[in-house]
């Protein structure tokens, strides 16, 4: 158990954490959330002991072990391999191991007496059982595994960790934080450096750790998935919510209106009771009334509404100009860094105009070169990039936001893009929509934000409208509210969209069309992400079935097996989708009823209400069909996860 117990924190001015206190409980799983420089880091920092409070008390577990994994790796270990590196999680299991190696030694030593190589026996047959029972003989294998799932190749576990590029070495502190098995984990950003596959692997890894894990992330995916507490930290408060972030977002909403409402209330009592008090005064009779009604007045706790965390920048993105049915046409394109090093090879690709595609696959597969290529940034050693009629191309380099010329101001950075065609006098409104207005044009880039070093991407490519936008990781620096904003606008752009990204949500809710990087070629899936998903899944069983049968004797049996899974798989079908829409339905239906329900219990708060009676049934009866709602939704869901069991265990025989 983890308990902050009224914990200052502050840095000159800023205050951090306002005497806060909350406690984790073991085997929770939390998410934290908040604006940027909040303090999540900093909490995580008092936890493990490398920031101490100004004031109040930390209790934490004795005996237990914490993993932290930082943003910023210690700089030790460097000179070791990449898997020596990784293997070396447990700092106990090292110190073991190089004593069981010395009594090694001393035992092939003849000085020793018979007393003292029992003793050294005895000591080794306790030190073995130990590092046995704290898995020293499994940390190499399970280092190993790590590696793979995270992107790296076997080819590369003999290098020195020090030869790879920071992303690189994020991702192995990454792997040996997880496979030491702590029994608090602390993840700061996790998903920072992962590409989409990585990202996946370690949600499944995660899934599976059975101790307390605090998680750090504006990667909302792995918050849905992997934590039921959200801590959110803001204006040096700590507010808990008793779910994961889907609901922390419709409760904050909630808790937002209900004492909004309230506040209007109390606002309304106050303004009556101070004109009774004004009206009283002046009567000798009414005095002692009025001192009452003002010490009413004064016991009355004002009402603080939390801070709207809402994206408050702007990202509007103005309308295409027309284009041509067909946006990028590649034909037999051919792509080599090194000579003899093909990146990609014989790629044929058609994108349509109004496509909102998304490129996926592991890091280094291509994905970045080949939106390159399509931005006109490289050149094909072979084949061609065609462009349709009346494409103009936006593009956004994933570093672009890193190397903004620091002196140059948001005004001359936008200006310097323009076309000679664009009025000069268009250049203010271009920048109110995009958020910069007044003063806040001539600030020089290196002191703005990460969402705002967007912003004045977005605002550079927009100034010449484009109808092919082309971004590269383009919520790298935004958090939660800006990365929701920026989904929201490529989602309302009629342009067309190719764009490279790591943040599954929002390839989730933009993409419409997939491009998997097969090296040296890809694959093209007509369809979103879950598609892309689901269509994974049925190669990789097609795959393990053609495994399987290729080590068959008899063909004949074999083919039959196939029929059979065949058969079996077509039955499940209809019960899977009957199953999946009943879940779908009672989760639409549990959002209206929630909704409905946030809505009365406001109305409650309102003193103008006539009928409290029926408003107060009504509630009652919306209380009793979300609870109904609720029994058909989990034995929808138990039966959804039983047809998904049953058809696993059949692409398993």
């Amino acid at each position: 158990m983890i308990d902050f117990k009224n914990v200052y924190k502050s840095y000159g001015e800023q205050v951090l954490l306002d005497c806060v206190s909350f406690r984790i409980n073991p085997g929770e799983r939390v998410g934290f959330v908040g604006p940027n420089g909040s303090g999540k880091s900093t909490v995580f920092g008092i936890i493990c002991g490398d920031v101490l409070p100004d004031k109040g008390s930390v209790g934490l577990p004795k005996s237990m072990t914490i993993g932290y994994l930082r943003q910023q790796l210690p700089s030790s270990g460097f000179e070791l391999s990449l898997l020596d590196y990784v293997a070396d999680a447990v700092p106990e299991l090292s110190a073991s191991a190089a004593r069981l190696r010395e009594i090694d030694h001393l035992l092939h030593e003849s000085t020793l007496t018979e007393k003292e190589s029992a003793a050294l026996l005895r000591e080794h047959g306790e030190l073995q059982a130990k590092f046995e029972q704290m898995g020293g003989y499994r940390l190499r294998s399970e280092a190993e595994a790590a590696l793979c799932g995270l992107g790296f190749h076997v080819q590369a576990f003999s290098r020195p960790l020090s030869t790879f590029s920071g992303g690189w070495q994020m991702r192995a502190g990454l792997a040996k934080v997880l496979i030491g098995n702590p029994s608090i984990l602390l993840l700061d950003e996790p998903s920072n450096y992962l590409d989409i596959p990585a990202v996946e692997w370690l949600c499944r890894f995660l899934k599976a750790f059975n101790g307390t894990l605090l998680l750090i992330s504006h990667d909302r995916f792995l918050l849905k998935k992997l934590t039921n507490i959200t801590l959110e930290i803001n204006g040096g408060a700590m507010t808990r919510y008793p779910g994961d972030y889907d609901f922390y977002r419709r409760e904050r909403e909630f808790r937002a209106k209900t004492l909004e409402a309230a506040k209007r209330n109390q606002d309304k009592k106050k303004e009556q009771l101070t004109r009774t008090i004004e009206r009283f005064r002046a009567k000798s009779s009414k005095a002692s009334q009025a001192q009452s009604m003002m010490k009413t007045l004064d016991k009355m706790e004002d009402i603080v509404l939390p801070d709207d965390l809402r994206f408050t920048g702007t990202i509007l993105i103005p309308p295409p100009p027309p284009s041509g049915a067909e946006a990028v046409r590649i034909e037999n394109l051919s792509f080599a860094y090194n000579a003899g090093e093909l990146i990609l090879k014989d790629v044929s690709l058609q994108i349509d105009s109004g496509d909102k595609v998304a490129i996926v696959g592991y890091n280094g597969t291509g994905k970045t070169t080949l939106l390159k290529m399509i931005a006109a940034q490289l050149t094909p050693n072979a084949g061609k990039v065609t462009m349709g009629h009346n494409i103009i191309r936006g593009y956004q380099a994933q570093e672009f936001a890193d190397i903004l010329p620091p002196e140059q101001t948001v005004y001359d950075v936008v200006k310097n893009a323009m076309s000679e065609k664009i009025p000069i006098n268009s250049l203010q409104s271009i920048l109110g929509s995009f958020g910069f207005c007044g003063d806040h044009v001539y600030k020089p880039t290196k002191v703005l934000s990460g969402g705002e070093k967007i912003r004045v991407c977005f605002a550079r490519i927009f100034v010449n409208p484009p109808n092919l936008l082309i971004l590269d990781e383009p919520t790298t620096h935004l958090d939660i509210a800006a990365c929701e904003a920026l989904q929201q606008a490529l989602i309302e752009y009629a342009g067309t969209v190719c764009l490279v990204s790591h943040d599954i949500e929002f390839v989730e809710n933009v993409a419409t069309t997939i491009i998997a990087m097969r090296p040296p070629g890809i694959k093209k899936y007509y369809g979103d992400y879950e598609y892309y998903q689901q269509k994974l899944s049925e190669e990789g069983y097609a795959e393990l079935e053609d495994k399987n049968d290729a080590g068959d004797k008899n063909p004949s049996q074999s083919k039959e097996r196939r029929k059979e899974r065949a058969r079996l798989r077509q039955e499940l079908q209809g019960e899977k989708k009957a199953a999946e829409k009943a879940v779908s339905t009672s989760e639409s239906a549990l959002e209206r009823l929630e909704a409905e329900k946030a809505d009365l219990i406001q109305q409650t708060l309102n003193q103008q209400v006539s009928d409290y009676a029926a408003l107060n049934r009504r509630l009652h009866d919306v209380q009793q069909e979300i609870d109904d709602v609720s029994a058909a939704w989990e034995t929808a869901a138990a039966r959804l996860e039983e047809i998904l069991r049953i058809n696993a265990e059949i692409h398993a025989d």
